[in-house]
């Protein structure tokens, strides 16, 4: 018999309920009640690396990762529910696991093409004046993104598969009939929401996607940093726009029934 998990996502409702005015204040979140074959979802481990060069941050992710992520490990793992790593390239394609659905041509997806030219993609000769400025203390950023490796409490286990990108996901999840994507990592506002693999990459493929809200941190500025505005406002945005969010206890408790 195939096991269903019993979920609650959240999402934004922009619509209101006949005969109230339809604003922007009247709106708000809601859930949905789902029944989900378990042999449909992955948990998708998305750059839940050791460390972080801006030190709030760092700590952020480290009580994330210790006080969360840990925890539903250990009872994914325990229940049999699907474990996705996708730690960027730099790290999968040093891992034993990395499942290797793509060569080596595939690794920067997608292939570029003849447009934009290459020097402007690259701000290099004629364009050179045009690329975000280079900051000084950009190598020592370098040296520590080439040191980038797994946080110690969110490893692969066993033969817990690590894919590169996007399209390895993808690949990974097509022969695996992976239809829900369960997401937990960092960084909110960038890696979550721009990388290949992530939340809204993997939702304009087709794939249902839920992020653990509390289970994810973005890198806040000295203007978001006192609310974690960065962090609350991608959540929010990923609500607003047809993907959902659960916490970790929900998926926990739809596990344990």
């Amino acid at each position: 018999m195939t096991r269903t998990l019993s979920i609650h996502p959240r999402y934004y409702r922009w619509h209101v309920d006949p005969g109230i005015d339809w604003t922007e204040a009247n709106t708000g979140y809601d859930t949905l009640d789902w029944e989900i074959r378990m042999d449909r979802v992955a948990l998708v481990s998305l750059d839940v690396w050791d460390g972080h060069y801006l030190r709030e941050t760092r700590d952020r992710i480290h009580a994330i990762t210790a006080g969360r992520i840990s925890p539903l490990l250990k009872v994914a793992r325990d229940t049999g529910l699907s474990i996705v790593h996708a730690p960027g390239p730099q790290v999968a394609l040093q891992h034993p696991n990395w499942v290797r659905m793509i060569d080596a041509g595939e690794v920067d997806w997608p292939v570029h093409d003849a447009w934009p030219p290459k020097d402007f993609v690259d701000r290099t000769g004629p364009y050179a004046n045009f690329g975000y400025p280079v900051e000084p203390r950009q190598p020592e950023l370098e040296v520590r993104r080439k040191a980038r490796k797994f946080h110690p409490l969110a490893e692969p286990v066993g033969d817990e598969p690590v894919v590169a990108n996007g399209e390895e996901l993808h690949r990974y999840c097509k022969a695996n009939e992976f239809l829900f994507l369960i997401y937990f990592g960092f960084n909110t506002n960038y890696c979550i929401v721009l990388n290949d693999y992530g939340t809204v990459h993997m939702s304009n493929r087709g794939y249902t996607v839920m992020l653990l809200r509390d289970c994810t941190t973005g890198m806040e500025s000295f203007e978001t940093l006192p609310r974690l505005g960065q962090t609350r406002t991608i959540i929010q945005h990923l609500e607003m726009s047809q993907r959902f969010t659960l916490t970790a206890p929900e998926l926990i408790g739809a596990l344990r029934e």
